[in-house]
């Protein structure tokens, strides 16, 4: 329990007070136009102030044509800035690190914020369309973009989102993307935008700004061995400062039956990772299994739900090691009090059994 308030040091930039990072959440509280709304700031100044120490927004979009949700934060253009800048700021003053989470929807964008949604190839499940060799350039242009964007704003870094089936994830997946030139075929080829982009951040922006990357090993067409093969060899360059696992379930077994028998995250503790630290997120819902993830040789643990039901999570868990997150389904009026708004709250009653109903007098 003592290692997850120990302080953690980074290749780069400053150390983070304790091992709890906010996880990027999608909570649909943006202006229309990408901008951070009020309830989206004081939504993540309430987690800072709750003891997180590296604090994440929620993904980010880079390209208007990537918005993967409605009430997206968006990082494609300098009218995102003012807010971007006032969020930084918010969250130094509370003693947090802050990140920016890079994204773009690829083919699970709807269409009905986009148009016809782009994918590394035609997509006959979603329609999507196969981006140009000069639009996946365009596309690699516009994280790095982004990420000076973060930079200017006074974040300490940012997030690649490289998992879920988003547009990088679909890039790393032999079944999505079926490209004949360098960003497709091998796997070297999949993963190329990725180290261009990473490659791209590291020129342009300062040198003590920190880069981290989220990847999830299974699910939207991912190869448990392959990904395990990417991650070994960014960690190997030591060219981020922080690798960021997105499994689901900290606890469960892979889904490939070459890797039954373990927890799919012991797939990726045996890696060298250099000067690279390495986190997982996936149902953390009490003190005792995010002190397991640390004893499991992870360097972070990433909160996801838990940081909904209770803002002040770290501080719960550091009070009493064996704290157990509020049963669910949860009340509205909780959820308020937790800094949820309106339309995040609306968004959160369409996962099942997360939100209580409310009962009708009969």
């Amino acid at each position: 329990m003592t290692d997850l308030f120990a302080p953690l040091s980074f290749a780069r930039g400053p150390a983070v007070k304790n091992r709890f990072m906010l996880a990027p959440m999608t909570n649909q509280q943006s202006h229309t136009d990408g901008r951070l709304s009020e309830e989206e700031v004081r939504w993540l100044v309430q987690r800072a102030s709750g003891g997180f120490g590296l604090v994440m927004t929620a993904a980010a979009h880079v390209q208007a044509a990537g918005q993967g949700f409605p009430g997206q934060l968006g990082i494609f253009g300098d009218q995102h800035l003012e807010g971007l800048t006032r969020l930084a700021q918010e969250l130094k003053i509370r003693g947090a690190l802050s990140s920016v989470q890079l994204h773009h929807g690829g083919n699970r964008a709807p269409r009905e914020l986009v148009g016809t949604p782009i994918s590394p190839s035609d997509d006959p499940k979603t329609g999507a369309r196969g981006l140009t060799q000069r639009e996946v350039e365009q596309l690699r242009d516009d994280f790095i973009a982004a990420a000076r964007r973060a930079e200017k704003a006074g974040f300490d870094g940012v997030e690649i989102h490289g998992a879920h089936g988003y547009i990088l994830a679909a890039f790393l997946s032999p079944e999505i993307n079926r490209r004949t030139d360098r960003y497709g075929g091998s796997l070297e080829n999949r993963a190329r935008i990725l180290f261009e982009i990473i490659d791209g951040i590291r020129a342009e922006c300062r040198a003590d700004f920190q880069v981290g990357l989220r990847l999830s090993p299974e699910r939207y067409g991912q190869r448990l061995p392959e990904i395990r093969e990417v991650a070994g060899e960014i960690m190997r360059q030591e060219k981020i400062d922080y690798l960021d696992l997105s499994l689901w379930d900290v606890t469960k077994e892979p889904e490939d039956e070459a890797y039954k028998g373990r927890t799919l995250l012991s797939c990726f503790m045996d890696l060298p990772r250099g000067k690279v630290r390495l986190g997982a997120t996936g149902k953390v819902m009490n003190g005792r299994t995010a002190a397991e993830v640390i004893e499991a040789g992870c360097d972070f643990v990433s909160i996801g739900r838990a940081a909904i039901l209770r803002h002040d999570f770290p501080q719960r868990v550091q009070s009493d090691p064996f704290y157990q997150s509020p049963p669910m389904p949860i009340s509205a009026e909780h959820l308020t009090t937790e800094g949820v708004s309106a339309p995040f709250l609306t968004y959160l009653q369409t996962w099942p059994g997360f939100v209580a109903e409310v009962q009708t007098p009969a």
